[in-house]
């Protein structure tokens, strides 16, 4: 089986990550890098997706799709997927949300690279 997994950055984390000295946070980026080191045999995939504020969130609940700005998510959604696409722009990607045929929320982030 595969598995995505969502790494969730909160305000506090980043305000955290900021705050540390440049040794401090170079021994933060090292953990992370030894993590990957440590799973390197089960990741297929991973990239860094950009901010949350550069996202366009699709709602295929009744009628017209709704889209909007940024991750405008409520308590009780929980990300279910995670897919890979590579297109011409954020209209062709707007265009393969609107038909999504599963879950009623739909959030396109561009990736980072």
């Amino acid at each position: 089986m595969k598995y995505v997994l969502m790494f969730v950055e909160t305000e506090q984390f980043a305000a955290d990550l900021r705050a540390m000295d440049e040794p401090e946070r170079e021994r933060a980026y090292a953990r992370v890098r030894q993590w990957f080191a440590d799973h390197s045999d089960k990741i297929t995939h991973h990239t860094h997706l950009l901010p949350a504020d550069t996202a366009t969130t699709v709602r295929l609940e009744g009628g017209e799709p709704l889209i909007s700005d940024g991750p405008f998510v409520e308590g009780k959604e929980v990300v279910s997927g995670y897919v890979e696409v590579e297109v011409a722009d954020l209209d062709e990607a707007l265009a393969m949300a609107r038909v999504w045929p599963a879950c009623p929320v739909v959030e396109i982030r561009p990736v980072a690279g």
